[in-house]
């Protein structure tokens, strides 16, 4: 595949795969789901590879989820699957693929990017990093990994506080819940992943490998889940309530989504 929003490279063993969209926030379109997906089976399935690392370009965010701004008129966005986006399968391959994965985070981690840092084996972020969601303010969800998933990694309270609010939470404060493993200045950001690539590099693979499985068992009926709430979701983009969300962020003004219950 000809990458065109993404950025893959191999250094020492670990694969980094980087959303190329800075101008955008990083938000991903249907075009950055199949790469990324492309990649992370790519990266995931050679042996010389024994870590994946993904990242966002810039400093401005790491990801901010999907850019509605690509969709066509009547749709939330420009790719396949359920909701326009294939969204199940980035989310399994990321927990299929047998080797660790570190989200390294910069700037915003938010909606579906929140999403994608909640579903890596690691958080690895720098002390400006935000974390958080969005969806409910947008006429959106994350009906899988996204919240079920999540209550498993900060507990059931914070993670239905991060979705229910949909405030903004400092990297400091995501490290103490829970959602990131380390936090570390702005500038020793990449030296802090690279010393987390190099740990792993020295374990088994095979053992790695199996304990990421034996990890994803537990919560493998999340998959179903997900795969249920996506129609759901579908359906639910399709009202007047949904769409008043991003009407309202396009006049740059609060949502009123209670004029459209019926």
């Amino acid at each position: 595949m000809d990458y065109q929003d993404i950025l893959y490279d191999v250094k020492d063993g670990a694969a980094r795969i980087t959303i190329n969209r800075p101008e955008k926030y990083n938000a991903f379109r249907g075009q950055t789901c199949e790469e990324l997906v492309h990649a992370l089976n790519k990266a995931g399935w050679d042996d010389a590879i024994g870590v994946i690392v993904l990242a966002g370009a810039g400093d401005k965010a790491f990801c901010t989820g999907g850019d509605q701004s690509v969709g066509d008129e009547g749709s939330h966005y420009d790719g396949r699957g359920t909701i326009g986006l294939p969204m199940e399968d980035l989310h399994s391959i990321l927990r299929d693929v047998p080797k660790p994965v570190i989200a390294r985070v910069q700037g915003y981690a938010i909606g579906g990017g929140n999403v994608l840092c909640t579903i890596c084996d690691f958080t690895i972020a720098s002390e400006s990093a935000v974390f958080g969601q969005v969806g409910p303010k947008m006429g959106s969800v994350d009906p899988g990994f996204g919240t079920a998933y999540l209550a498993r990694v900060v507990g059931e309270k914070k993670a239905r506080e991060m979705w229910y609010m949909c405030r903004r939470y400092p990297a400091k404060e995501a490290l103490a819940m829970g959602l990131v493993n380390a936090v570390v200045p702005d500038d020793e950001l990449d030296a802090e992943v690279d010393r987390w690539c190099a740990e792993i590099m020295e374990k088994s693979p095979t053992a790695l490998a199996i304990a990421k499985r034996s990890f994803n068992m537990d919560s493998e009926s999340i998959r179903g889940i997900a795969g249920m709430g996506m129609y759901a979701l579908k359906m639910y983009y399709d009202s007047d309530e949904s769409k008043e969300g991003g009407i309202a962020f396009a006049e740059k003004r609060k949502p009123d989504f209670r004029k459209h219950l019926k």
